[in-house]
């Protein structure tokens, strides 16, 4: 019976432009092959696959290898590999951060109170009695009428800032609760560069930033990759970092001011404020340059070759970190080991096709996405197909562990019209797509199909729906918000085939195949929906 049952799943998700031979491709997504994968990928051997170490090592040439076994041209000339040029900064605070007024001191302790980093590429940066100013969200947007720089001179200063945008608060503002870009921590600090400040401080909030404090502790108390740039980062600030709320509200009252300053903040119109407080703080730097990659391979189209489908995953993690509960690696099973299988599984159906579509499509892995999005960043500005010539970028990024879904979501819904494809794709399986659950995290900014997307290539980034089968309702959210609550970001990302339900994950890989599948035969562009602010660069 498996071969008849394999062949109606294959019929059902490709419809009736598939032959029947595709059943072979569409068994090719299948748990097995996933498991087998995110066990090699998440092992301890590949020591948490952080670039610049043996992890990198062992990981790209894993990934080469199944790229070459499968017959898979290599996608940079003649090479499997695209060098990304990267510098580590591990940076460390030379002492508290102590910020200082007329009324006092308050001094905050690195890592429970603050983190701080730089960019700049030098061995020792320090800023000395620099003026805090608090400027709200942080944000210039002129097509919201918002700006909290407004009148403000920043250069030699520190501004302190809010996670988030408006409409977090206020649904009336912004994009209400679907989060803008300029509610993004990457945002506030190219902002505060753009100003001229001299540093920036974010302001941590669990709700607002949809995650706890300990995924920036974590994140920030190992070294940070960022591509080489020219200037070696000089024009940004000179420290970027966060504090937790509790140590903003000690700031505040230092400087006589309610917490409340955080309310008023949210209301349109909002002018900075001066704390009449300062701050000094040496960062010393251990400086590495280096190479790391990106792993890529083509599957030549029949008709059209030097067009393209992208299917993404990064598969780059934190390596060897801070120790919790005795155990300092981090395994990144579910971010992204499972993405990285799902981009080898499908790499293999495509392959088994019975016949080659009509446009290429290229299976990108890329290095850095936890350290900024870095290697889809060097890719799109390095691209082995023209961007005008790309239909869509497909991301794979944390895949569903916990068994299959009725529903599935689309984070961004409402972007492009890749939302109809997985519509379709989501129908023939007898599914429904939904909206993310928490728009306010902005989810749809923190994986690499936003690169592409900042240069007018729609992104499909689908995650892990919430209806699940079997199961009362609000269990599957359940398991969603436990992930992010217990294991992301921390060593207990790893890989369990004892609690691990493969079939949800088999199921919304085969979701992303149909969708590619459809877009690599035909001869169209998928549009931007109206009011995206990514459409003009698609024009």
């Amino acid at each position: 019976m498996k071969g008849p049952i394999i062949l109606a799943m294959a019929g059902a998700l490709l419809g009736s432009s598939a032959s029947a031979q595709d059943s072979a491709a569409i068994g090719a997504i299948n748990a097995n092959s996933l498991a087998q994968h995110i066990k090699v990928l998440a092992s301890d051997a590949f020591e948490g696959r952080k670039p610049f170490t043996r992890g990198e090592d062992s990981t790209i040439q894993y990934l080469a290898d199944q790229f070459r076994q499968l017959g898979l041209q290599p996608g940079n000339g003649d090479s499997y590999f695209q060098e990304v040029p990267m510098v580590s900064i591990s940076s460390r605070p030379a002492d508290h951060l102590v910020m200082e007024g007329a009324g006092g001191a308050v001094t905050l302790s690195y890592l429970d109170d603050f983190v701080a980093a730089t960019r700049r590429v030098q061995e020792q940066v320090s800023i000395s009695h620099s003026e805090l100013v608090f400027a709200g969200y942080g944000i210039v947007a002129p097509e919201y009428g918002w700006n909290d720089y407004k009148g403000l001179d920043v250069k030699g200063k520190t501004v302190i800032v809010m996670i988030n945008d408006p409409g977090f608060a206020d649904s009336s503002l912004f994009k209400g609760r679907n989060m803008s870009y300029y509610g993004r921590w990457t945002y506030k600090f190219e902002e505060a560069s753009r100003q001229g400040a001299t540093g920036v401080i974010i302001i941590h909030e669990t709700a607002a930033a949809s995650y706890p404090w300990k995924v920036v502790r974590s994140g920030w108390s190992t070294s940070k990759l960022h591509l080489q740039t020219a200037d070696n980062n000089q024009h940004r600030t000179a420290v970027e970092g966060w504090i937790t709320l509790d140590a903003a509200k000690k700031i505040f009252q230092l400087a006589g001011i309610s917490p409340d300053i955080m309310q008023k903040a949210r209301v349109k119109g909002f002018k900075p404020v001066d704390l009449h407080l300062h701050t000094s703080l040496v960062i010393n730097n251990t400086i590495k340059k280096s190479t790391s990659h990106n792993v890529l391979a083509v599957l030549p189209g029949a008709k059209r070759p030097q067009e393209c489908v992208v299917y993404s995953a990064h598969w780059d993690h934190f390596g060897i970190g801070e120790p919790v509960k005795g155990d300092s690696i981090y395994n990144g099973a579910v971010d992204n080991a499972t993405g990285t299988a799902g981009l080898l599984a499908l790499a293999t159906a495509f392959t088994r096709l019975s016949q080659k579509p009509e446009r290429s499509v290229l299976f990108l892995s890329v290095t850095g996405e936890e350290q900024g999005l870095l290697g889809s960043e060097y890719y799109v500005a390095h691209p082995s197909f023209a961007l005008n010539k790309t239909a869509a970028d497909i991301n794979l990024d944390v895949l569903n562990t916990f068994g299959r879904t009725r529903d599935v979501t689309v984070i961004g819904y409402g972007q492009s019209m890749l939302d109809e494809y997985a519509r379709g794709a989501a129908a023939r399986q007898g599914r429904v797509i939904v909206p993310e659950a928490n728009p306010e995290g902005g989810w749809f900014f923190r994986s690499d199909h936003f690169n592409f997307a900042k240069k007018g290539v729609p992104g499909l980034y689908i995650g892990p729906g919430t209806d699940a089968i079997g199961h009362e309702p609000g269990w599957g959210k359940e398991q969603v918000s436990a992930y992010n609550r217990l294991r992301y970001h921390s060593p207990a990302d790893e890989f369990n085939p004892a609690t691990w339900v493969m079939d949800g994950m088999v199921a919304d890989v085969r979701l992303l195949f149909d969708v590619g599948y459809h877009l690599s035969n035909e001869s169209s562009y998928p549009a931007w929906k109206q009011g995206s602010e990514f459409s003009a660069y698609r024009k």
